[in-house]
């Protein structure tokens, strides 16, 4: 049998030579191959008495493990040298333009309505003043609820409306955030009136067809200030409902409803027509609601400690999913989240071309 101090010196020296990946390779069947150097010795160990085998063994499996481990160390070193080496010499130019239908170009990507309602919607309220507030997607139940005055026998709270994590160790329990309201109690913690702030953001609700989803995107807004009332908020949804679908006049009402945790509350609807069974924004017979409103409970205000007597103000929220599809005309909330590039490349909008209010699109 070959001595095994001669066969890990001489395999530990070519290793050490080995200038490539392939010749790594070839040592290392050469050794540990089924027909190698030192399989072939370990076969050899049954014609030995137990004494000699069983120490013969030990220094085999002694070499065996030195040999696997300068082969996984030379290998790891041969390979980030070749990826070096094949990253100096490969470059790419991401200044250079792609033409569609050029050879070996390919087609830019596009931004999801999404996004860009999104980027809208920041645009227009940030002329105004607000600034964007975010939060956690996982809330507790005081954020969620409770500091927001919904009752605990509210449909809301019940699981088949709402997604509950598991309990914890104190038999409470985490839930998916069911609108981003609780940001809004968050900032309203941390900091000091006056506060203008808009919350864009995911939210979770077990709903799911054509016009809900289990998880889409809200845009809340809360302006808190000593001199507040509701002729500044039906100002402010006026003026962005108006921006917003690009229409001057477009008739904008408010009737009253119920929210808990504002008072009064009101639903906001816009002008629109269905005659010929086209909708369409702007004057006409119809109505279309579009968001909830209202001036912020006094007991919201307490929950986050703020005097009601001496501050008040008032919030809104809207889907963006809803608002996109109605501007954009898109029939059906859950095409928007297929994945289908066919649908992106016809909805999508190309980068850098988002109109504002202080510059229109390109």
């Amino acid at each position: 049998m070959e001595n095994p101090d001669q066969l890990r010196a001489d395999t530990l020296r070519d290793i050490g030579a080995a200038a490539s990946p392939e010749a790594l390779e070839s040592i290392r069947i050469a050794v540990l191959g089924r027909r190698g150097s030192l399989s072939l010795a370990m076969r050899g160990l049954g014609e030995l008495s137990p004494d000699e085998r069983r120490t013969a063994g030990a220094a085999l499996n002694t070499v065996k493990d030195d040999i696997t481990a300068a082969l996984a160390e030379a290998g790891e070193r041969l390979g980030r040298a070749a990826r070096d080496a094949r990253l100096a010499t490969e470059r790419a130019d991401v200044t250079l333009p792609v033409s569609i239908g050029a050879p070996g170009g390919a087609e830019p990507g596009r931004i999801h309505p999404i996004s860009q309602t999104i980027d809208e919607i920041i645009a227009i309220f940030g002329e105004m003043g607000f600034t964007v507030a975010e939060g956690p997607h996982i809330e507790d139940d005081f954020h969620n609820f409770t500091a927001l005055n919904i009752p605990p026998e509210h449909p809301a709270r019940q699981e088949h409306d709402t997604f509950y994590l598991p309990p914890r160790d104190d038999g409470s329990r985490m839930v998916l955030r069911t609108h981003t309201s609780p940001v809004q109690i968050r900032t309203m913690l941390a900091q000091k009136p006056p506060l203008r702030i808009i919350v864009p953001g995911r939210t979770f609700r077990a709903d799911h067809d054509a016009t809900h989803s289990p998880m889409f995107h809200q845009v809340e807004g809360l302006v808190i200030d000593r001199t507040t009332h509701m002729g500044h908020l039906k100002g402010c949804l006026i003026e962005f409902c108006r921006a917003f679908f690009d229409v001057d006049d477009l008739p904008v009402r408010f009737r009253p409803s119920y929210f808990p945790f504002t008072e009064p509350s009101a639903e906001v609807d816009i002008g629109c027509s269905r005659s010929g069974g086209e909708l369409k924004i702007g004057a006409g017979a119809d109505w279309l609601e579009i968001l909830g409103s209202g001036m912020v409970h006094p007991q919201v205000l307490r929950n986050c400690g703020i005097d009601p007597a001496e501050y008040q103000g008032f919030a809104f929220g809207m889907g963006i999913e809803r608002v996109a599809m109605l501007k954009y005309g898109i029939p059906d909330l859950r095409t928007m989240y297929d994945s289908d590039l066919r649908w992106l490349r016809h909805y999508g909008f190309v980068p850098l071309d988002i109109p504002s209010p202080v510059r229109g699109a390109l």
